[in-house]
């Protein structure tokens, strides 16, 4: 997709949604001695989804399986909601697109793998990360150059206050 047509699409998103393992992680999943599951989220991911934030573009973690570990990422991060435990995950469309008063052509979805793929191609803006399976990269019209859990939601973040004109704003916030 080209730049123009691709910061059309930007320029419409309102809502952000993320799926969590293998987009705000890396995709392992560590278990301690005890059973205790450990994930590891990238601190400019969390960045990345706090200036959405803080710009009008709420987030919603929406993922197929539920982890402990992700409700204190999710607080910390100031992300609206999160729902667990999803599949498939298209069934949140009409509760989100109802609370948060948009249409399903501005939701950003960033995935990574097929559990993602119904939800995927009903966004008007699919993303996947660049470690994402082929059939996601096939149905997003953008790739990011970051890898899932390294930056790729922060790319995203980025890409989308450039396009709607809120970066300055938020530059300015930071003091630069």
């Amino acid at each position: 997709m080209d730049r123009n047509k691709l910061y059309a699409r930007l320029k419409k998103v309102k809502l952000m949604l993320l799926d969590v393992d293998g987009v705000l992680t890396d995709g392992r999943i560590i278990y301690d001695s005890a059973g205790k599951e450990l994930k590891f989220f990238d601190v400019h991911d969390g960045l990345g989804v706090y200036v959405l934030n803080r710009a009008g573009i709420p987030t919603i973690l929406v993922t197929a399986k539920s982890s402990e570990t992700i409700v204190p990422r999710a607080k910390d991060m100031r992300v609206a909601e999160v729902f667990g435990d999803v599949f498939p995950k298209t069934t949140v469309l009409d509760k989100v697109t109802r609370k948060y008063k948009v249409g399903i052509d501005e939701i950003c979805f960033v995935a990574d793998d097929l559990v993602d793929l119904s939800l995927m191609r009903k966004v008007g803006m699919p993303v996947a990360v660049s470690n994402a399976c082929g059939e996601i990269k096939k149905s997003a019209l953008y790739v990011t150059r970051r890898m899932g859990g390294r930056g790729a939601v922060r790319e995203v973040a980025e890409l989308i206050l450039k396009a709607q004109g809120k970066w300055k704003d938020i530059l300015k916030f930071y003091g630069a």
